[in-house]
């Protein structure tokens, strides 16, 4: 056995003390290090499934949020055509109603016209049915006269129509019929309709009538013309 005072050995002893404290550091800083390593590992892995789950997650809520914005896009694609098609409705409806209010407009305007017209034509009636009245009037003022002297008879026949029925115009046959009929159209204008018998300056004693409006003097003529064609005068 070497001595103690062997400095040679002193150092191989302190050498052999340092590799085995080296030695003993390496497996206990080795085992250290295993667990950690170990335990980061662990980590790792759990770290990258809670990734991985949440990656996934992720992707099953994008594809909802695709299928989403799928429907969404075809909903306003839908709403976009039913858009333009009440678009088209709507105008197509505004179109009906400025026609209407046109219609309505140019129905007014005829209402209007046809009430000055109406009023017109009240005011025209009413005109000519004063007129008629004077007419009648004189008409029956000349019936008087003549019913009373010439033995003249009025009859009122089918409406607006009178006859004129004339007797002693005959000397041979006083009772013999000499008669017109007369009508008074809604103008006031007279009108021969017939006459028995037939006188052949009728047409133009109703012409004298209606320019002069002298229903004496036409019946005083018709009846010298009547007169006449039993020799008697004639009118001149």
């Amino acid at each position: 056995m070497a001595s103690i005072r062997d400095y040679n050995a002193v150092e191989h002893f302190n050498r052999r003390l340092e590799e085995m404290r080296s030695k003993l550091l390496d497996q206990a800083l080795g085992e250290e290090l295993n667990d950690r390593v170990a335990q980061l590992c662990q980590e790792h892995r759990q770290y990258m499934k809670s990734v991985l789950d949440t990656c996934v997650k992720k992707c099953k809520e994008d594809e909802t949020m695709f299928d989403m914005i799928q429907t969404y896009k075809e909903d306003l694609k839908e709403n976009t055509s039913l858009l333009k098609e009440k678009s088209a409705e709507h105008i197509e409806v505004v179109s009906e109603i400025e026609d209407k209010e046109h219609h309505k407009a140019l129905l007014f305007q005829r209402i209007e016209k046809l009430k000055k017209d109406q009023a017109k034509n009240r005011e025209l009636i009413q005109s000519q049915n004063k007129a008629n009245k004077d007419r009648l009037k004189k008409l029956n003022k000349c019936k008087d006269i003549f019913q009373k002297h010439l033995s003249l008879e009025i009859r009122k026949i089918q409406g607006e129509k009178l006859q004129f029925v004339f007797r002693n115009i005959s000397r041979k046959d006083p009772d013999m019929v000499h008669m017109f009929l007369l009508q008074l159209d809604a103008e006031g204008v007279y009108h021969i309709m017939s006459c028995d018998p037939p006188l052949e300056k009728m047409a133009h004693l109703e012409r004298r009538l209606q320019e002069t409006n002298n229903f004496s003097a036409f019946l005083a003529n018709v009846r010298r013309e009547f007169v006449a064609l039993h020799g008697g005068a004639k009118t001149a």
